[in-house]
């Protein structure tokens, strides 16, 4: 009898193999990065259609889709066909834009289905070396002392610098006054050059720049040091509660077939599994994470709860 169950089970085709069955994936598969080229998501994107594209048997080409804080892209991606051939790498403002914006075209946690967790990062706080900051407790001071007098650089409203300015504005009770620009690194250039004062941008884009002295570090946004600049103290040292860590998602349009979204996420966990491509996401100050599809899905009901509390409180807008 155990031999007949075991013969019936083997017979059974996984997810995968029913995907595979059906023929997918038979041409290349794009994903949409809803932000310009060189910031943390597009790094990202990049890193897994490399590492995917031998596993699928099929080119991954990135599309990058940038405006509106990821809106545009996101968009494009919800209405794209549910085939598998379309997917969507995105990161914080793809829950936070709806506490934001007046009008989002896509419901984060309905419209979507989740395949993988892909990777977290932490951001690092830096100011102009001009500032007479050393720390993050002179910079609080300072700040208060020129109640809007400075500001920080961010990719656009609702991207991640954003959110992580206002988290420190909102704890640490001072007024840093936020500057909009098209793009991290237009907003990273900003802060070198002293146009504004503080950034709170990506370790893995910034990282470099505190190496060659170009910006100051103050606090890496993790709760905890981070091995790529270990003498740089974490930002809730000094500011107890201050978290910020940048995440990094994979999803495709809501009615993707399941054994697509199974097969998608089956190679993207074993893939991020291997050790060389670890260290490559590490050595962009990526931590892998590759998650089952189902957490992911928890992960992003957790994240609108978390963050729609802190903007409503801040009483942030993007129009």
């Amino acid at each position: 009898m155990r031999y007949c169950v075991a013969l019936l089970l083997a017979l059974v085709p996984t997810a995968g193999a029913l995907a595979q069955s059906g023929g997918y994936p038979a041409k290349p598969i794009r994903i949409i990065s809803p932000f310009p080229p060189g910031g943390s998501v597009d790094t990202v994107s990049r890193l897994v259609a490399l590492e995917l594209t031998k596993p699928l048997g099929q080119q991954v080409v990135v599309d990058n889709r940038s405006g509106a804080s990821g809106n545009i892209g996101s968009e494009l991606a919800k209405n794209a066909p549910p085939d598998g051939y379309t997917l969507l790498l995105n990161t914080l403002p793809f829950v936070t834009n709806q506490f934001l914006y007046a009008k989002v075209p896509y419901d984060p946690v309905n419209d979507f289905a989740p395949i993988s967790l892909l990777s977290s990062s932490p951001s690092l706080l830096t100011v102009h070396p001009s500032l007479p900051a050393k720390s993050v407790r002179e910079l609080i001071a300072l700040a208060k002392s020129r109640p809007g007098a400075l500001n920080y650089s961010s990719a656009g409203p609702a991207t991640n610098p954003h959110i992580a300015g206002e988290l420190f504005n909102y704890l640490g009770k001072t007024n840093l006054v936020v500057v909009h620009f098209k793009g991290g690194g237009p907003g990273l250039i900003s802060t070198m050059s002293g146009e504004t004062q503080v950034t709170f941008s990506n370790i893995s884009e910034t990282t470099q720049l505190v190496i060659a002295k170009r910006l100051r570090a103050l606090g890496v946004t993790s709760l905890k040091r981070t091995a790529m600049l270990p003498d740089v103290p974490a930002v809730s040292e000094s500011l107890p509660g201050y978290e910020f860590v940048t995440w990094h998602a994979l999803l495709a349009p809501k009615t993707t077939p399941a054994p697509v979204v199974s097969l998608l996420s089956e190679r993207v966990r074993t893939t991020l599994r291997a050790p060389d491509t670890v260290q490559r996401f590490r050595d962009r100050g990526l931590d892998v994470i590759g998650s089952m599809s189902d957490e992911l899905a928890a992960h992003l009901k957790g994240e609108v709860q978390k963050w729609g509390r802190v903007i409503r409180e801040r009483g942030m807008r993007a129009e």
